[in-house]
Parts: structure tokens; sequence; C-alpha cells
């Protein structure tokens, strides 16, 4: 192993990236972007939908190291555990938004839904830091994809609705 990596962060590492992996695939699954959503209107600055799973592939990359560097850091089981619900409710909600969204086809829900998405990043950004900086930061990013994310689903309703 080279200097500096150690075998405990082998299991959590994969445990992490195994976890990360599912929530993307279930996420890409759930995702639609046939005619109910290549209909709607969306603001002109509104990226390429490439740009997307490009994204979300570095988004869950850096989720995984945060993870990682947050659990490795905990000091007791019960941080840890904390840790790991605190991830496990942000990938429910992360599904949760793209259910309402693309399956649902309410934009409208899952405006409302993202801010509960925002409120859980910030959780895990205020309590992973305070074991670890660098999960603070590497959780950054993904406080920005999805503010980003949140101000375009805005635009999306203001422009197409009402929904339902």
């Amino acid at each position: 192993m080279p200097i500096g990596v150690s075998k405990t962060w082998i299991l959590p590492a994969i445990l992490a990236a195994v976890a990360a992996a599912m929530v993307a695939a279930l996420g890409a699954t759930i995702t639609d972007l046939g005619p109910w959503y290549q209909a709607l209107e969306k603001p002109g600055w509104n990226p390429p939908d490439v740009i997307f799973p490009v994204g979300w592939t570095i988004i869950y990359a850096l989720n995984t190291a945060a993870i990682v560097s947050a659990w490795r850091a905990a000091p007791t089981p019960k941080v840890s555990d904390t840790i790991v619900g605190l991830f496990a409710l942000n990938a429910f909600l992360n599904i949760g938004w793209s259910v309402l969204f693309f399956r649902f086809e309410r934009p409208d829900w899952a405006l409302f839904e993202v801010a509960l998405l925002l409120g859980s990043i910030l959780s895990l950004i205020v309590y992973c830091g305070r074991y670890s900086r660098n999960s603070a930061l590497l959780f950054t990013p993904y406080l920005v994809w999805v503010g980003f994310s949140a101000v375009l689903n805005w635009a999306i309703v203001d422009l197409n609705g009402p929904f339902g």
C-alpha cells in the first residue's frame, strides 16, 4: 500500500462508493429526458443535458470522499452512525427529487422537496465539518450544484406552471 494509506480506509471507501453508485444508478434510472421533459420551456441559461451526468459523476465522487473522511474522523460509534444516517437521509431526498420531478412530472412539488435536500446537504456540511474540515469542503460543490438545480427548478416552474 502507498505510504499514508491505511487499510482502515478500504472498507468505508468501498461501502461509500457502492452507496453513491447505487444512488447514482437509481437516479439515472428515474430520470427521464423524454417528450414531457423536452416539451418544458427552460430558461436560456439552462445547461445542455449532457452536463448533468458529468456533474453528478463528479459530485458523487466528491461525496464518497467526503463521507469517508468524516466517517474516519468520527470519534465515537454514535458519531459514525449519525454520519451514516445523515448520508442515508440525503440519498433518500436526492432520489425523491428525481421521482417528483421526472416520474410524477411535478416540478412544483420537486421545488419544495429541493429545499429539504439543501437542508440535508447543509446538515452534512455542518455535522461532518465538526470532525473533518476536508469533508465539509468536499460536500460544498454538492451544495452549489443542488443550489443551482433549485434555481433552475424554480425557473421551470415559473415558465411552465401550473402543474397537475
